[in-house]
């Protein structure tokens, strides 16, 4: 490897004529129009109080096995003409879309579902393995497998019971994501809304896939990259409940002011994904919860999680 440094004209930041052309580069763009004040979602460190860079975020050790708690959560789909097809099919009872997350602190921010336009779904008639009530689920044909027992296909509906180990289910319905575009849902945890845009909608996205969850993801715009760019191409709006501490602001209901993960080394700290995954169990709106292995990144200067954050830009 070699390294040439030209030492009579250095490349110096603090030189007045580097400086004077940065601002003008900044003045070209502002006068073209082309300069606008607006959010990117970034990494960001709670604890350090500071976004990081990707090399930042890539330094050995960044990623770390950690064990969360996730959520297959369920969304209550809205009777329209656009969603007639699966209520017909669905014959009684309502209808829910099946999004999975490994961050259910995020859930009170969800303003969309995103699915594939040419991924096959299914609605499925079964049953909530926590209430024990009757349900109608959409999610991926492909992953039937991950969430229902094969001997359980077309069971015997009227002899289950709560503690049954094997759950009856049957495919009501097959359709491509497509056909869901534009179908509206009730809101998931309703603490607050945006303050602008469309929310509660799904939407088609070319970044879901059918390797985890169920092919449908709960699409938060403040808390991922992927989920602020389709987020901001449908106009779902961005909710962002969670504050630069890494609290829940204070509007988010019995979660308010707790961390969403531990950061300040509290030995009394109470996971709130937990809490979350409690809540919806009881309102019949989670369909899995579980224990889930991952590597997830943290800060190297505090050794705490980071999140994915919405941080000014220009």
């Amino acid at each position: 490897m070699g390294y040439w440094v030209d030492l009579k004209d250095p490349y110096i930041t603090f030189e007045n004529k580097y400086i004077e052309t940065l601002w003008w580069a900044l003045q070209t763009l502002y006068k073209k129009g082309l300069l606008y004040k607006s959010v990117s979602i970034q990494p960001y460190s709670p604890a350090a109080g500071t976004g990081l860079s990707s090399a930042e975020l890539n330094q050995p050790g960044t990623y770390k096995n950690v064990k969360d708690t996730t959520i297959v959560a369920m969304f209550k789909a809205l009777q329209a003409d656009n969603s007639q097809f699966l209520f017909d099919a669905a014959g009684a009872g309502e209808v829910f879309f099946l999004a999975w997350t490994t961050t259910p602190w995020t859930l009170p921010s969800n303003l969309g579902l995103t699915v594939g336009a040419n991924i096959e779904y299914v609605l499925v008639n079964t049953f909530n393995q926590y209430t024990h009530q009757p349900v109608n689920v959409v999610m991926a044909k492909v992953l039937l497998g991950k969430y229902f027992k094969a001997e359980g296909e077309n069971g015997d509906f009227s002899a289950y019971k709560e503690g049954d180990k094997v759950i009856p289910w049957k495919v009501l319905a097959a359709f491509k994501g497509s056909q869901l575009e534009n179908i509206r849902y009730e809101q998931l945890l309703p603490f607050a809304q945006p303050e602008e845009g469309d929310p509660f909608r799904v939407i088609l996205g070319d970044f879901v896939t059918t390797e985890d969850g169920t092919g449908i993801v709960h699409t938060a715009p403040a808390f991922g990259a992927d989920d602020n760019r389709v987020g901001k191409k449908n106009g779902i709006g961005i909710l962002t409940l969670v504050d630069r501490e890494g609290k829940f602001t204070d509007n988010v209901g019995e979660f308010s002011g707790r961390f969403v993960k531990n950061y300040k080394d509290d030995p009394d700290y109470k996971d709130v994904d937990v809490d979350i995954a409690v809540k919806l169990k009881k309102e019949n709106r989670a369909f899995k919860v579980e224990k889930y292995e991952h590597t997830y990144p943290h800060c190297w200067r505090t050794d705490k999680p980071v999140l994915y954050y919405p941080l000014d830009a220009w």
